[in-house]
């Protein structure tokens, strides 16, 4: 049969972003002929997997190719690197061409949005690969997908109202499906960042696995540990920890170790051959019927969100973003008390504010006293 083809383009080439085709294996490492799975790596390892605008482009056409594969049975979506999944939109691109200028924001923002969308309307189940920290807009798009396999050593958690916005490019949608109200409340505002041992305890994961090897064998994540040490001759200890010791015993045993993600990959390979084992229109309409409750909330206020997140680059979002991308390493944040007593005193925004809240991150301690 001479099929038609329904791409959107041509191209197979995507700036920032790998399409590969990896052929199903079965659970003793066969390759079952004629099926594979799509795996779309964000590829910007050097600034931890963060999306520019033409990667954003990427994955939905992606999405879109992976969607019309006939051959394909899942699609595992990940990143380079054993660092970071995704820490979001790239800080970069942000601070030196969206900031202060919403209506580009918006069409930008317009993309992002697609992206989401692409990943929730996508035919085929997507699977998050969390080869590394999921942050921010990296988190949004981890949780659009259907299933997370981790290794637990990632970072999992929000940037919104620390840099200067809100993380309504879905996780205020997504994140009280998965957890509560009340903990994704917590986790979207005070965006402290969560391990992925205590991501899955909250049902945010759907399985974790080890990935720092120590001579040979896997380890959990030491720094979520917290009954064991390693004593003076370098025997592991269990019982309670003193002060501090939790922290010298991850780090003693990290600096031993090495980070290994076969049994992320392996994880992901089971994943994927136990998805091929349904009836192939069952699955898809059975997970579509499940999205549609993550649908609800990002339909309800995708566009919206969208308009309030550009209008917010000309003030919280063009500090915060500056911030963060021209801060030093010990602070990349604005001077959040200042900025709230100026504003309390009424000073509008303009390039004074900005330059004043911003000078804690350029290394003026003294500003804000």
């Amino acid at each position: 049969m001479e099929f038609k083809n329904h791409d959107l383009t041509e191209s197979r080439e995507y700036p920032g972003i790998r399409y590969e085709e990896v052929p199903l294996k079965d659970p003793v490492g066969e390759v079952v002929q004629g099926l594979h799975n799509v795996w779309i790596t964000l590829d910007n390892p050097r600034q931890l997997n963060s999306y520019t605008t033409e990667m954003v482009k990427g994955v939905i056409l992606g999405m879109r190719r992976a969607s019309n594969d006939r051959a394909c049975v899942a699609v595992v979506f990940t990143g380079a690197g054993d660092r970071a999944f995704c820490t979001g939109g790239n800080t970069s691109e942000y601070a030196e061409y969206y900031a202060g200028q919403p209506e580009e924001y918006r069409q930008y923002m317009r993309l992002f949005n697609d992206m989401v969308s692409a990943i929730l309307h996508c035919d085929k189940p997507v699977i998050c690969r969390v080869n590394g920290m999921r942050i921010a807009g990296g988190q949004e798009i981890g949780m659009a997908c259907d299933f997370s396999i981790a290794q637990d050593l990632a970072l999992i958690g929000q940037a919104g109202p620390k840099h200067g916005s809100a993380p309504d490019g879905g996780s205020t949608d997504f994140l009280p499906l998965f957890v509560g109200v009340e903990a994704a409340m917590e986790s979207c505002t005070l965006c402290e960042h969560w391990s992925a041992h205590k991501a899955y305890r909250l049902g945010l994961l759907t399985k974790i696995v080890p990935a720092l090897r120590v001579e040979g064998e896997y380890a959990p994540n030491p720094f979520a540990i917290t009954n064991r040490w390693i004593d003076d001759q370098g025997q592991i200890v269990y019982g309670e920890f003193k002060r501090g010791e939790e922290r010298a015993f991850g780090k003693e045993l990290m600096s031993r170790g090495e980070v290994d993600l076969s049994l992320l990959d392996r994880a992901v390979e089971a994943m994927v051959y136990s998805l091929a084992l349904t009836v192939p229109g069952c699955l898809t309409k059975t997970i579509e019927s499940v999205r549609k409750h993550k649908l609800e909330h990002w339909n309800k206020n995708k566009e919206s969100n969208r308009a309030w997140l550009a209008l917010n680059m000309m003030t919280e979002g063009r500090a915060g973003f500056r911030a963060f991308h021209e801060g030093t390493k010990a602070c990349r944040e604005v001077d959040f008390l200042l900025l709230r007593r100026r504003l309390a005193e009424g000073q509008v925004w303009g390039d004074e504010l900005l330059e004043e809240v911003l000078a804690r991150a350029h290394g003026n301690t003294g500003v804000g006293e």
